[in-house]
């Protein structure tokens, strides 16, 4: 029997999502000045350093298996296989690309402190696996199940920092482990909520899972590459105080991304239904509404960072405000990524979704090289902003020209506000 999905309106859902986005990021903020104003620009870019090669070996062992699960998911009889396979691979998986990752940046990158890389990478086989069950969520369309990891992991993280600040013993050390702590709650929140009941081992959907996410794969490790790459690039070519600099300003600019990312997520499910003109329609609407939303309140973060950005953490930070400006239109261009990559996964062209992820690396890299020497996190800024753009640019119009869809349909309108308040179109149940 079909069941509409948790009988609430899509915008309801979506507010629900962005509450659990805000309160996640306000504690994440709040940290953050604590964390800046404790341990200044280097102590920070030390931090930022060691979480970002945490978060690369998660991705690295995702494998994109939450894409293989978007491309199968129609087939409601392949339901719990997808669940107990996400578990199972996510958590091998997760056990390899710890190991490989933590072999690869001793030997060829000067860590600062080896020690807590080892305990954060401790934490990448649950944070692979947590991926993967997510991903589980939001196609059963259980956003409440996801919006709960996402403030446990808010919680786990930014708690215990507060507490640390408050009593003088806030170190590097025990800000990696409050962030290893945090990346495993998800996974026992997800796994308790979900049940062996949903879930169900199946072999060969598991080679065939890993045979479609691995083309995927490549392009997935290209982009987050392409988020991230400029932090190890900072590090070596300025210092990580530059990174410090850098990581407050993008931390900032993700309040903008909150909206976006809340729509996309909820809209996920209505993206994978069979017919592909419902799915295109939906991914026009959620183009129009994140370019709008993520447009003002990028804006409106811009326009307050040379005040905010000195009052919140010190003098010291205000070199990153100009980098904050100059990532601003990057940030509006990447809201935009997540929802058109969702229904372009229904075309089955993982390779040339991997050369476009590729490409717009490559470019980026080339920028960085050229930009950082010279003006440091204001130069990754710009080769990121232009990077981002260029990628977003390609993949819309490779959209557009799929479906045929005019370049005017995808402005904002005001009726897109009045769409998302209708109820969602009811799915069929799950198993």
């Amino acid at each position: 029997m079909p069941a509409v999905l948790n009988g609430s309106s899509t915008l309801g859902r979506t507010v629900q999502t962005m509450a659990s986005h805000l309160v996640r990021l306000t504690l994440a903020a709040l940290t953050g000045i604590l964390i800046a104003r404790t341990l200044q620009p280097e102590g920070r870019g030390v931090y930022a350093m060691i979480a970002t090669t945490g978060g690369i070996a998660i991705v690295l062992g995702n494998l994109s298996i939450g894409r293989s699960q978007i491309a199968l998911w129609p087939d409601p009889a392949r339901h719990r296989a997808l669940t107990g396979n996400g578990l199972l691979l996510g958590l091998l998986s997760g056990v390899v690309s710890a190991l490989v990752t933590l072999v690869a940046v001793t030997a060829f990158t000067p860590v600062p402190a080896p020690h807590l890389l080892v305990i954060a990478l401790l934490a990448v086989p649950f944070g692979v696996a947590a991926a993967n069950l997510n991903g589980i969520a939001l196609l059963r369309s259980r956003s409440d199940l996801a919006n709960r990891g996402v403030v446990a992991t808010a919680l786990v993280l930014n708690l215990p920092i507060l507490v640390l600040s408050a009593t003088g013993n806030l170190t590097v050390a025990a800000v990696i482990v409050c962030w290893a702590l945090a990346i495993c709650a998800p996974f026992w929140l997800l796994l308790a909520a979900l049940g062996p009941r949903a879930m169900r081992a199946g072999a060969s959907l598991a080679r065939r899972q890993l045979a479609l996410s691995c083309r995927y794969h490549p392009g997935l490790v290209a982009f987050h590459l392409l988020l991230t790459a400029d932090v190890f690039l900072l590090s070596a070519l300025v210092s990580p105080a530059e990174v410090g600099l850098y990581t407050v300003g993008t931390a900032l600019l993700t309040f903008s991304r909150v909206p976006g990312d809340a729509v996309t997520q909820v809209v996920l499910p209505r993206q994978v239904v069979e017919d592909g003109a419902d799915a295109r329609d939906v991914t026009v609407r959620v183009l129009r509404l994140n370019l709008a939303v993520s447009a003002l309140s990028a804006g409106a973060l811009a326009a307050v960072a040379p005040v905010l950005v000195p009052l919140l953490y010190g003098a010291a930070f205000t070199g990153s405000v100009a980098p904050l400006l100059l990532l601003a239109p990057g940030m509006v261009a990447l809201s935009l990524l997540r929802p058109v990559e969702q229904y372009l996964i229904r075309l089955e062209r993982p390779a040339t979704m991997t050369a476009v992820a590729a490409g717009a690396l490559a470019l980026d890299l080339a920028l960085n090289l050229v930009l950082i020497p010279r003006w440091g996190a204001s130069g990754a800024a710009l080769a990121a902003t232009v990077s981002y753009t260029a990628m977003a640019a390609v993949e819309i119009t490779w959209f557009a020209v799929t479906t045929s869809t005019p370049p005017r349909d995808l402005l904002p309108r005001p009726s897109d506000l009045r769409a998302a308040l209708k109820p969602p179109t009811p799915l069929p149940a799950p198993p």
